[in-house]
């Protein structure tokens, strides 16, 4: 069992990366981490606790985190994660747990440091809190065995989801992920260029008719949907964070390459950007495992049959 802890903005796809890595039965979730981004805070716990409590695991503890980015203001995204973040699929559920006292930074130390060289951070949400944590502990980057994200687009160009060259997570907070990308922990990027091309379709959600987590997947994605086919013509929704959850079950389902990475965090056309010296233009030592390549089918099927396990 591969110890991680979870960094989430809980909307739609943060809610299938977590039933995927808690029916895998292949991580020991030592905890969630929340962070401000597709909703406000209060929206992100709150969605957390509930998509624990579906799965019948409150007893993962919620650690609350940033409530803003570093440096600007909060945007969030409802008209892609519904009113709610999880396009209100769940409404109507009870839930009793409780988020914990202590905040999402002095959490992730504090299990770095009694664990060092066996945690993995998984983050699918802005870096705000792991670059408090970062700057908090500057031993955090040798405790971590490694830190796998969901952020950025690498090489094409032009097809970002925020700004033209920006993707959403990155561009919440650049300066938190140019804190992250610099601070010597081993660092994999899971990008919009390989997310984008595992698609989650209506006829993939009937798969799991009779299931669990059917009508949950069926709900929470709607609105996500309804976007994608309006905004990019696609049939079905992008599985973002659940594949950078994939990533850590199976390394074969990406490619990747290590390169050095950095983040734009002044211009106005392209803040967020993650830009990859491919050719070693600046001579920079690599800093960054960065995903090429996808086998979309294989991860999808893989996704779709660890959900569909339970009746």
């Amino acid at each position: 069992m591969k110890k991680v802890i979870m960094d989430v903005d809980t909307g739609v796809d943060d809610a299938l990366a977590i039933l995927y890595g808690l029916e895998s039965g292949q991580l020991d979730m030592l905890g969630i981490t929340t962070v401000n981004g597709n909703v406000p805070l209060e929206m992100v716990n709150a969605n957390t606790l509930k998509v624990l409590s579906l799965a019948g695991r409150e007893d993962v503890p919620v650690h609350p985190g940033a409530d803003r980015p570093l440096l600007r203001a909060s945007e969030h995204v409802h008209h892609i994660h519904g009113d709610d973040g999880i396009g209100n699929a769940l409404d109507d559920l009870v839930y009793s747990n409780r988020c914990e006292e202590q905040f999402a930074a002095d959490f992730i130390i504090e299990q770095a440091k009694n664990d060092p060289g066996e945690i993995t951070l998984i983050a699918v949400g802005p870096l705000t809190n792991l670059a408090l944590a970062f700057r908090k502990e500057p031993n955090l980057s040798e405790w971590l065995d490694e830190v796998v994200i969901m952020g950025g687009l690498v090489s094409e160009m032009g097809r970002g989801n925020k700004l033209p060259n920006s993707e959403f997570n990155i561009y919440t907070d650049a300066e938190a992920a140019q804190i992250v990308f610099h601070s010597g922990a081993e660092t994999t990027l899971v990008s919009l260029d390989v997310t984008k091309q595992t698609l989650l379709s209506n006829g993939d959600i009937e798969t799991l008719e009779g299931r669990k987590y059917h009508d949950f997947v069926k709900q929470s994605t709607e609105v996500y949907r309804a976007f994608s086919k309006e905004k990019f013509n696609l049939d079905g929704c992008a599985l973002h964070d659940p594949l950078t959850v994939g990533y850590v079950l199976n390394r074969d389902f990406l490619k990747i390459e290590k390169h050095h990475v950095d983040v734009e965090t002044v211009s106005p056309l392209n803040y967020g950007q993650t830009v990859c010296d491919f050719n070693n233009l600046l001579d920079r030592k690599p800093n960054v495992n960065v995903c090429l390549g996808v086998d979309a089918e294989a991860f999808v099927s893989h996704f779709l049959e660890t959900l569909g396990r339970e009746g």
